[in-house]
């Protein structure tokens, strides 16, 4: 039983995957629960990081350029060929980082301050820069300011609570902290549970659209080159500065929610499709990340 217990434990992402594909029907309706999930899984995520461990550095500058340029020099690219294909790869290289990469960073031993501030930077600047660029893309009559707006309320809940929530409990409450931090790795399965309800929602969104299939296989591929490339570029702007983990998981670990309803609100829907196939790749990579570090990991301990 022990085994069992510790072989779920190991695979858990792996196992998240396949049941949320398999019973996709089931569990898509449980997506109202992943906001919670995420301000919880922050939350835990703030008791172990400082405020004062939150720094802006010149990396996040450059990881923000790397991003935000990329995503608008992708679309003006593609756009000529495929304008909706070039709407989705632009949406999710612009997207932010997810809030489950705090998650996935800790656990691969990586500078999770490192990531929350870049995390906190990618936030606001996205806040600024959809409502300003993409009504110019797809005219859909909403003005910066109510763009801007509508994005901050999505935003701030699920970025700055936690961290406020965080603070006052470990100024008020140090048991209650004392209790969070004994229990953070819980994080890891919470997101394992968020990925079941994803992976439901992506594969009953690609099933009840079949007569789609030629731009479905389309932006499979394309989520598949872009999520080799932002890890892979991440983490090698990291490997320089000895912050490859963090940085790779800062631009290659998407917040795919985000991203969909972006596409929703300012450009064509079907765009949204590609971020579903995202979620399958980005979650697939963290799997095996993960895997590769707890085997070297056993290794050591052996040795």
């Amino acid at each position: 039983m022990e085994k069992i217990f510790q072989f779920i434990k190991n695979q858990a992402l792996p196992i998240a995957i396949i049941t949320g594909s398999i019973f996709y029907d089931f569990f898509h309706k449980f997506a109202f629960i992943l906001p919670y999930a995420m301000f919880i899984m922050l939350t835990l995520a703030f008791t172990k990081v400082s405020l004062k461990e939150i720094k802006f550095k010149k990396v996040h500058i450059l990881l923000l350029a790397v991003t935000i340029l990329g995503g608008l020099g992708t679309y003006l690219a593609i756009a000529p060929f495929n304008k909706i294909l070039a709407e989705s790869m632009m949406v999710i290289i612009m997207c932010p980082t997810a809030v489950s990469a705090v998650v996935v960073t800790t656990k691969l031993g990586g500078n999770a301050p490192n990531l929350v501030s870049f995390t906190i930077l990618a936030n606001i600047a996205v806040a600024i820069i959809i409502p300003a660029v993409f009504p110019l893309i797809e005219a859909k009559g909403m003005s910066f300011w109510e763009g801007f707006l509508t994005i901050i309320q999505k935003v701030f809940p699920l970025l700055v609570l936690p961290m406020i929530l965080a603070e006052l409990i470990k100024k008020f409450l140090p048991k209650t902290h004392d209790f969070l931090l004994k229990y953070s790795g819980v994080s890891f399965y919470i997101w394992a549970g968020s990925v079941v309800i994803l992976m439901g929602r992506t594969v009953k969104s690609i099933i009840e659209k079949p007569e789609n299939y030629h731009i479905d296989i389309l932006m499979g591929i394309a989520a598949l080159i872009i999520c080799i490339v932002l890890f892979t570029v991440g983490k090698i702007i990291g490997t320089k500065l000895d912050e490859r983990i963090s940085c790779g998981q800062s631009i290659g670990q998407k917040n795919t929610i985000f991203s969909i309803w972006v596409a929703g609100t300012y450009l064509d829907p079907l765009s949204a499709l590609c971020s579903g196939f995202y979620i399958i790749f980005q979650n697939l990579f963290n799997s095996w990340q993960l895997d590769k570090k707890r085997k070297a990991d056993k290794m050591l301990n052996k040795n």
